[in-house]
């Protein structure tokens, strides 16, 4: 039967209680040695714990020794791949640097050739274009031209219309003025007979009233004289009695 010997080996509990001491190895992932028990019998507790320690050191050690060794490897190779991945990349970099350059040299040249195609191209368009607008403008012209003459034509047609149709109404119009004229010379001869023989009458009127007032006022001064005559020899009368009144005294 096979016994489990543990390194370190247990602790006594302190204050009565169980406990289990801390063990880096069984921390860091480390496996436990099983030691058999007629091993552990010959050896005793503290040999059979003696092997496992041992053992766990060799064990220990060899992991650092690996370790060390696939650290250096690891270094060797990251340093090969890095050389290579630099020549690469510099191969890569003179490659696209060269191709750059041929693209740029073939861009030059199809940009030239494009240029000098698109230059001959608008040559070519311009002097299409210039033919077009001498055509058009010719036929404006032209079209100008002819509807310049039915314009002046309609034009003369409408003026003489016009020029007859203006006679006719100014006719019409001196007719119809001098009929007004007339009818209103009419109208102004009965109104001023009209006017002078109110004005007869009226002046009669007033002719037959200034005679009234004149009697009138000829009565009034009459009267006036008289009861002025009576009026003063009264105050002669009064003046005379009072001077006789004065004097016999």
């Amino acid at each position: 039967m096979w016994a489990e010997a543990r390194w370190p080996p247990r602790q006594p509990a302190l204050g009565g209680r169980s406990c289990r001491a801390y063990n880096p190895a069984e921390e860091a992932g480390v496996a436990i040695v099983n030691v058999p028990k007629a091993l552990r019998d010959k050896l005793g507790e503290e040999g059979a714990e003696a092997l496992v320690q041992l053992i766990n050191l060799a064990t220990d050690q060899t992991k650092a020794d690996v370790l060390v060794l696939a650290g250096e490897k690891y270094e060797r190779r990251l340093a090969e791949e890095g050389a290579k991945l630099g020549n690469r990349l510099a191969e890569e970099g003179a490659r696209l640097d060269r191709r750059v350059a041929e693209e740029g040299a073939r861009f030059d040249s199809r940009l030239t050739e494009e240029a000098a195609r698109l230059d001959h191209r608008i040559t070519e368009e311009v002097a299409k274009v210039d033919r077009k607008l001498a055509e058009e403008v010719g036929k404006l012209d032209r079209r100008i031209t002819e509807e310049a003459a039915k314009f002046d034509k309609r034009l003369t047609e409408e003026a003489a219309r016009l020029d007859h149709r203006i006679t006719e109404e100014v006719a019409k119009l001196d007719r119809k003025l001098a009929e007004e004229v007339g009818k209103l010379e009419r109208r102004i001869t009965e109104e001023a007979a009209r006017l002078d023989r109110r004005i007869t009458e009226e002046v009669a009127k007033l002719e037959g009233s200034i005679a009234g007032i004149r009697t009138q006022i000829a009565d009034v001064r009459a009267d006036l004289l008289r009861w002025m005559f009576v009026f003063w020899v009264g105050q002669i009368g009064a003046l005379l009695g009072i001077l006789f009144a004065f004097f016999r005294r």
